[in-house]
């Protein structure tokens, strides 16, 4: 008997009809309530931060602030309900006023966003009030803080180094290579030059063979040679304070933890694990998932996460049929130029040599298409994904008629993004 399943892709839906009876079970992650009152949650986290001083004792007037944001790929995390309340603290509790905040949007190696997205991100009002920019990872005008043990020259945003003290806003979840993001990742790769960047995110490969690093994963972070050095990295920067949000597994905003840089971090890292992990008694031979819609599914770059998700669910060479709009394609302009490299034998050489984040995420793509059947639901071009070793799909019906889906075991995830099924065997 054919169920239909309904899942998010991009702003909307689609639907697929699956055999109900071969469907082990629907993975959601755990229920955790939302937050009722997200001001009186925030106050309390600012109140009572972990191992820190209260935010109205580390900020006070005459000091300049810098709050540092995250871009629009993580649109999810709902900062734009958090920010006005921030703001709303700094200057009524901690008596600094709108012109002394500048507000810096972490995009990492992201391009700029536009004015309309930065008011999405925190408000018309909060734009029309508090000076808001966005960090350049090319800028002349970059900071030398340090050098961490790790060996990374740690440059950043001029905005944060000037200032004098320092909030990062982010958001807990597993990530593929740094074990979890939020907290420290703000700094290195949130504000820190191209140079920084890559000399960090080379830790992501395997330094003998050609592929990714055992060191890394998600929820690695001990021995995570990319994460301790973003670790180190935000160690650089004087007076910073942490505020870390964890989303419940429907995307509604759950906990507040501020504070240490590192510890209210940790707090929050345990509690994403206590919403996101779920224990499955068995691997399917079929996962059927969504990214989340946009802008988890935003491209193939942002959509990879899912992928390491929900594979500690699926049997070796199994099927994944992920829906993943990816209206912005690969993501970053050099995603599928890859191709080239792939194609002609230079992607090792290239890749090691001048080392990108797509360049590595375009990697880890190849080495999920070798390990299952992936295929996607999209916008992308059939074209782009069959070098990397994907397929595309442009409805539903024609997709599910090629998947040969008749006597094979099911599960079914809505939220890849973010759900990590962890089977028992």
């Amino acid at each position: 008997m054919l169920k239909d399943y309904t899942f998010a892709y991009g702003e909307g839906t689609v639907t697929a009809k699956l055999p109900q009876e071969q469907v082990l079970g629907v993975l959601r992650g755990n229920p955790v309530p939302p937050l009722q009152d997200i001001k009186a949650a925030l106050d309390e986290a600012l109140d009572h931060p972990v191992e820190a001083a209260p935010l109205s004792a580390f900020a006070r007037h005459g000091h300049r602030v810098a709050v540092v944001i995250s871009d629009i790929t993580r649109f999810w995390m709902r900062q734009d309900l958090v920010v006005p309340h921030l703001i709303q603290y700094l200057n009524d509790r901690c008596g600094v006023p709108d012109e002394d905040i500048v507000i810096v949007v972490a995009t990492g190696t992201h391009a700029h966003g536009t004015d309309d997205e930065l008011k999405k991100l925190i408000t018309p009002g909060i734009f029309a009030r508090v000076r808001a920019v966005y960090h350049d990872c090319q800028a002349e005008d970059l900071t030398d803080i340090g050098t961490t043990p790790h060996g990374t020259r740690v440059l950043i945003n001029h905005e944060v180094a000037a200032a004098d003290r320092v909030i990062c806003l982010g958001a807990c979840a597993h990530h593929v290579m740094a074990g979890y993001g939020g907290g420290r990742k703000s700094i290195l790769p949130g504000v820190s030059g191209l140079s920084t960047i890559r000399h960090n995110h080379l830790f992501s490969l395997d330094e003998k063979e050609f592929r990714s690093s055992s060191l890394i994963g998600n929820c690695v972070t001990d021995g995570n040679p990319l994460n301790e050095d973003m670790c180190e990295a935000a160690g650089l920067v004087p007076h910073l304070f942490m505020i870390n949000l964890v989303m419940n597994a429907d995307m509604k905003l759950a906990a507040i933890f501020a504070g240490h840089y590192l510890k209210s971090w940790e707090k929050g890292c345990e509690m994403t694990d206590s919403v996101y992990k779920i224990r499955v008694p068995e691997k399917a031979d079929v996962v059927v998932a969504s990214c989340g819609g946009y802008p988890k599914d935003i491209s193939l770059y942002q959509g990879t996460k899912s992928i390491d998700n929900v594979e500690f669910c699926l049997k070796k060479g199994g099927t994944l049929i992920l829906m993943m709009e990816a209206r912005d394609g690969g993501g970053p302009e050099e995603f599928f130029g890859w191709n080239k490299n792939l194609l002609d034998g230079t992607f090792e050489q290239r890749l090691r040599n001048d080392f990108t984040i797509p360049g590595y995420i375009f990697l880890l793509s190849c080495e999920q298409a070798r390990r299952y059947r992936i295929m996607l639901l999209t916008t992308i071009p059939a074209e782009d994904l069959r070098p990397i070793g994907m397929e595309a799909y442009a409805d539903m019906d024609t997709l599910l008629a090629h998947a040969g889906l008749d006597g094979k075991t099911i599960y079914v995830v809505p939220n890849g993004a973010t759900v990590m099924p962890m089977a028992d065997s």
